[in-house]
């Protein structure tokens, strides 16, 4: 029986847990050709790991949150954690790859971190102050795409491709420790009977705010999305960068989030979260119609595309944090429901985005094409903000 702390967890609880469900994609990620080489498998199989990792994360969300919004937070993310660490034993220890994809595909549990934290900040603050608190976890989270890589590199060369596997089980064990201690049960009004939780998901669901804030945040992601999918080749193809400078590169949209993270952070309880996500989405849009601009008079280095791109970095940092809370303030009994359901659906919108810039890019329209893909899933995003705000204007009014 699982028995709750006496008060809701602390911010570093949160952001361990957000960290996490980060480093369990990209850490290994440095390891990936020799782990193909020991398993003897090719490495379009061996990707599998990431691919098929992604999908279940993208299930699972809709499938944690609802569980959450029945039984409670903390067995629910208590539970997903010990899934965690059994499943990063087995891919340690394993020498059999159907047993080794099997299991990377059920690490994915640990997707109930961000889900359940962002769930959890919700419960415990009203919109405009979760909106902040996430802005802070939304900064730290940054870091771990940047650490994580690095950090898988140097176990790797040290001591081979498992280490990093016992590193997450190490990671889930303490997660797991830290959760016991620290994250108090914050859902106090879960549903009686998963009967009684379904009625109520009509009202989420044809909420017109709902939707908004969702596709404000699921293309404000894409855009990031589009852009890791689209830089390599601009930088490398096209102007003919190094790898190591193009990862250098790379990391600046990420400085960009973080800023604009620290910002929600400071300024999201002061301001309505409409107000923030319209800023966001209008400093995106500036770089990306800067950029074209400069690249349509001639200007074409490529420090121009880097540095329109931190823009986005920059807004999304300022988006991301209120389109979230707002989405979960809908109906914030089913927070949990909300919030695997918005991870499901900027999951399912990076995924269409990366497709749509990797089938559409060339070495003749690279540049121009990155900017102007970025630039429509930036708009498609303001125009949600927008329409987040008309409604809320009309529902005032009524």
């Amino acid at each position: 029986m699982f028995y709750a702390a006496a008060s809701p967890p602390m911010l570093f609880t949160l952001i361990l847990l957000c960290g996490s469900s980060v480093l369990s994609l990209n850490m290994f990620l440095p390891s990936l050709s020799a782990m193909a080489a020991e398993f003897k498998v090719d490495y379009a199989v061996m990707s599998l790991s990431v691919a098929g990792y992604l999908a279940v994360t993208a299930a699972l969300q809709l499938i944690i949150g609802p569980l959450s919004d029945r039984f409670g937070r903390r067995p629910v993310l208590l539970a997903a954690l010990a899934i965690f660490t059994a499943a990063s034993l087995v891919c340690a220890f394993t020498t059999d790859i159907r047993v080794f994809l099997a299991f990377r595909a059920v690490q994915g549990a640990i997707i109930a971190g961000w889900t359940l934290s962002i769930a959890v900040i919700r419960d415990t603050a009203p919109p405009q102050e979760a909106a902040s608190l996430m802005g802070y976890v939304s900064m730290a989270m940054a870091v771990a795409p940047m650490l994580g890589p690095v950090l898988g590199g140097a176990l790797d060369a040290l001591f081979g491709w498992r280490t990093s596997f016992l590193t997450y089980a190490g990671l889930g064990l303490a997660a797991f420790a830290l959760c016991w201690a620290d994250l108090g049960e914050t859902n106090k009004t879960p549903s009686k009977t998963f009967a009684a939780q379904f009625r109520t998901y009509p009202a989420l669901l044809r909420s017109r705010r709902f939707w908004g804030y969702a596709l404000c945040m699921a293309v404000s992601i894409g855009a990031f999305h589009a852009f890791l999918a689209g830089a390599p080749l601009v930088a490398t193809g096209i102007y003919g960068m190094s790898t190591a400078t193009l990862g250098f590169c790379m990391g600046t949209i990420t400085a960009g989030f973080m800023f604009g993270s620290f910002l929600s952070g400071r300024l999201a309880r002061r301001y309505a979260l409409t107000t923030m996500m319209l800023v966001g989405r209008t400093v995106a849009c500036t770089g990306l119609l800067a950029g074209l601009a400069l690249l349509a008079g001639g200007l074409t280095h490529v420090a121009l595309i880097f540095g329109a791109t931190i823009f986005v970095g920059i807004g999304n940092g300022l988006t991301t944090p209120s389109a979230s809370a707002g989405a979960l303030s809908v109906r914030p009994e089913l927070a949990g429901s909300a919030a695997g359901l918005i991870g499901a659906l900027t999951a399912a919108g990076g995924a269409a985005l990366t497709q749509i810039t990797g089938a559409v890019l060339t070495a003749e329209n690279g540049a121009h094409g990155l900017l102007i893909i970025m630039l429509l899933a930036s708009l498609t995003g303001l125009l949600a903000a927008l329409y987040v705000r008309w409604v809320d204007g009309k529902e005032a009014r009524a």
